[in-house]
């Protein structure tokens, strides 16, 4: 790539970063690597990115060419690098692109075990996700996850097998797709979204970034295929799943956040105990306004400071009742909560009593009667909850691979609400 092409698709800063970076191609004036130049939109990911990237970009907008540039930096070329694809065949087909793009400096490979080691020491290992234990153990400078909406259990994946490989080198992560409803991917592009994390970072880009592509192939397509299709396809937009639980999400995410209760209201909380691989949530709503309040998201913690982190939750916010589900781990929190004085009612998660627990919820969305906080893991899992019709009546969870701890706790808290305004409290 000349220094006249590549400046022209870079801005100062981002050009004098990526030839800092790219020493291979200066400090070894004989090689060349078949690399497409950078488009002025994966210039700018560059130029902005953090330790993890997510890229949610439409259909042929150069994201695979952007993860293969990203294994080119002089960097990476000396440590382990990691690319992960949600089946072989979409493995396959960059493997034989890395291939001849980094044939002048591979001094050996592997095709059966999709391993490319290159003169400057480091190594490249392709991983197809068929296998969701795939590339654990391993240790990486960086990982590209290519297609990553379309992994099965993504974030299950990210959180026990991706994201471990990373602590060795303190290696940065890019995970590329194309939008597929709410799942896995959506909730990891939420975490760069507006969630106050310097460490993460998205992005979110149509197909006509890409302008090698004839504009008249864009305006076709936009003319003939389904509205749904171009918006999740072309504008790379997150769609409800149209047999989502929660309707009017957006709609009902309008509740102002406040620092402490206001005086003369009374609070009601909801608590979802957290097991092993869960989180623990307390949502708090205001009972006049129907507004939540507070909410607290987090796990890891000895049972000593979850009581401490619920019990904090209730002082600080004057709650009137604390409604907690008692299966599993909950009673014997809820004994010792009891213990201190808190006004603590248990509700016990069964078939029979789930369906209206969550039924109820989703009428209040459904009339705008509830107003909650724009929390973005809240709403990616509330945009993500399923239901699934059953011979005994309606099953409902979160999809493979993702949680439902802030729908849960949201739940207890407006049957909390409910049962207040009734004059009393019922559970099963």
């Amino acid at each position: 790539m000349g220094t006249n092409l590549l400046q022209s698709y870079l801005t100062p800063q981002a050009y004098h970063a990526l030839k800092a970076e790219r020493v291979i191609r200066q400090a070894r004036p004989g090689v060349h690597l078949a690399l497409s130049p950078l488009l002025e939109w994966q210039a700018r990911v560059i130029d902005e990115a953090a330790r993890v990237n997510v890229v949610c970009v439409g259909r042929r907008a150069g994201k695979t060419e952007l993860g293969l540039h990203l294994c080119a930096d002089d960097d990476v070329l000396r440590h382990p690098v990691g690319w992960f694809a949600p089946s072989y065949k979409m493995m396959l087909e960059v493997w034989r692109s890395a291939d001849m793009i980094f044939a002048p400096i591979i001094a050996r490979r592997n095709a059966s075990e999709r391993r490319i080691e290159f003169t400057t020491g480091g190594v490249l290992e392709f991983w197809s996700l068929d296998n969701p234990l795939a590339g654990r153990g391993r240790k990486y400078k960086r990982i590209i996850v290519d297609e990553a909406a379309f992994i099965p259990n993504l974030m299950h994946t990210w959180e026990h097998v991706l994201r471990p490989t990373l602590a060795d080198y303190r290696g940065d992560a890019w995970l590329f797709s194309t939008p597929k409803g709410r799942n896995g991917f959506w909730q990891l592009w939420q975490m760069g979204h507006g969630d106050g994390r310097d460490d993460w970072r998205s992005w979110q880009m149509p197909s006509e970034v890409n302008p090698t592509i004839p504009p008249d192939e864009f305006t076709e397509m936009r003319a003939t295929l389904p509205e749904r299709v171009i918006a999740q396809e072309l504008d790379a937009i997150f769609l409800d799943d149209a047999g989502g639980v929660f309707h009017r999400v957006m709609e009902c995410a309008t509740a102002t956040p406040t620092a402490a209760p206001l005086p003369g209201r009374a609070y009601v909380a909801g608590v979802d105990i957290a097991n092993e691989a869960d989180y623990t949530v307390i949502s708090i709503l205001d009972s006049r306004t129907r507004e939540q309040v507070y909410i607290d998201r987090f796990n890891r913690v000895g049972y000593i400071a979850l009581e401490e982190r619920i019990a904090a939750a209730y002082a600080r916010w004057n709650v009137q009742t604390m409604i907690i589900e008692d299966n599993s781990i909950g009673q014997p929190v809820i004994d010792h909560l009891r213990g201190r004085g808190l006004s603590i009612v248990p509700f016990h998660t069964s078939a029979s009593s789930k369906q209206p627990l969550i039924q109820a919820l989703q009428a209040a969305f459904e009339h705008g009667t509830i107003k909650i906080l724009a929390d973005p893991i809240q709403i990616g899992e509330l945009q993500a909850y399923e239901g699934k019709r059953m011979a005994s009546g309606m099953s409902y969870g979160a999809p493979a691979g993702m949680h439902d701890d802030t729908v849960m706790a949201l739940a207890l808290a407006w049957h909390g609400i409910d049962r207040r305004g009734a004059g009393v409290f019922q559970y099963a």
